[in-house]
């Protein structure tokens, strides 16, 4: 984690424009990921809940900086741990959550109601509906650890044939 937030620090450090009148590449790229993500929650979102950007933002980097960190050698990626993509998808759950029940208040179960349902079917959908909302941050943490597996697999699997088709000369065998 210090790792992530000093590389994090530094990208933003070496792109500021405080007193240069021409931006730097990396002050170019930051602005157009800012203005990326901006574009995203703003469809997503909506204007009102701008007020998320600097959260989702940072969440973005955080992610990206950790799974790029693992492609450097002998180092570890630290969303390939169960606990750590479990743990970060729990702890952005329970964040909404109580956010949601913060700006809504009580209106906020009326959401695991689906419109139109029939008074007879409403404990039956209740129960479905709350099942996968809780379901969801689980699912996300472990879909981050497996896309992060299966990446650093494929990788591993990919380099040691590489190593082994060089290493054996059929590479120039193949090409004289």
């Amino acid at each position: 984690f210090i790792l992530v937030t000093s590389i994090h620090l530094v990208f933003k450090g070496t792109g500021s424009n405080n007193t240069k009148l021409i931006p730097s590449q990396w002050s170019i790229a930051l602005e157009s990921s800012y203005a990326s993500i901006n574009a995203i929650v703003r469809e997503q979102i909506g204007l009102r809940n701008e007020i998320y950007l600097p959260f989702i933002y940072s969440l973005f980097f955080f992610i990206i900086i950790a799974n790029l960190i693992g492609n450097t050698p002998y180092s570890f990626t630290i969303t390939t741990s169960i606990i750590v993509s479990v743990g970060l998808s729990f702890t952005i759950f329970i964040g909404v959550t109580i956010l949601g029940l913060y700006k809504h208040g009580l209106h906020f179960f009326s959401y695991f109601i689906p419109s139109g349902t029939p008074l007879a079917l409403v404990p039956l959908l209740v129960l479905i509906e709350v099942t996968s909302y809780l379901a969801r941050a689980l699912s996300l943490g472990v879909r981050l650890f497996a896309n992060m597996c299966a990446g650093h697999t494929l990788l591993k699997i990919l380099s040691t044939f590489l190593y082994q088709m060089f290493g054996s000369g059929l590479l120039v065998a193949v090409f004289t």
